[in-house]
């Protein structure tokens, strides 16, 4: 299955992002990645079931290919790869233009928000982020 719509999320380098080497900290990608699958799902979703999951981090494989910096424009790109069950597998481009700063694969898992377990993702939703 493809992607039918990725998701464009800009992203704000606040100076504490900023380390010792004068470039964007490696572990601030991770929150940026959260920020826009999140803001990905919120947009694709239906409110309701939006209301009912929420999305832990199972696994997040990152690719560090540039160094991003204060004064950059930066745009986190997120596409749906998969969905089975409660899993969904989505990949983000960070991106400065046209350059690929990071590319993160990263496994995510529904939750029930009332009873904090794992919950499946309906097909009709899952549709929304990837065609049959």
């Amino acid at each position: 299955m493809r992607a039918m719509h990725p998701h464009q999320h800009d992203i704000a380098i606040a100076p504490d992002d900023i380390d010792f080497m004068g470039h964007v900290n490696n572990a601030v990608y991770l929150n940026w990645v959260q920020e826009a699958v999140v803001a990905y799902w919120e947009k694709i979703a239906p409110a309701e079931d939006v209301a009912r999951h929420l999305w832990v981090a199972l696994k997040h494989e990152i690719t560090y290919r540039r160094p991003a910096f204060l004064e950059d424009d930066i745009v986190a790109t997120v596409v749906a790869e998969r969905v089975e069950g409660a899993r969904a597998l989505f990949r983000t481009f960070i991106k400065r233009g046209e350059d690929v700063l990071a590319e993160v694969k990263s496994t995510w898992c529904s939750l029930d928000a009332s009873t904090m377990r794992p919950m499946r993702i309906a097909r009709d939703v899952s549709r929304r982020f990837l065609p049959e």
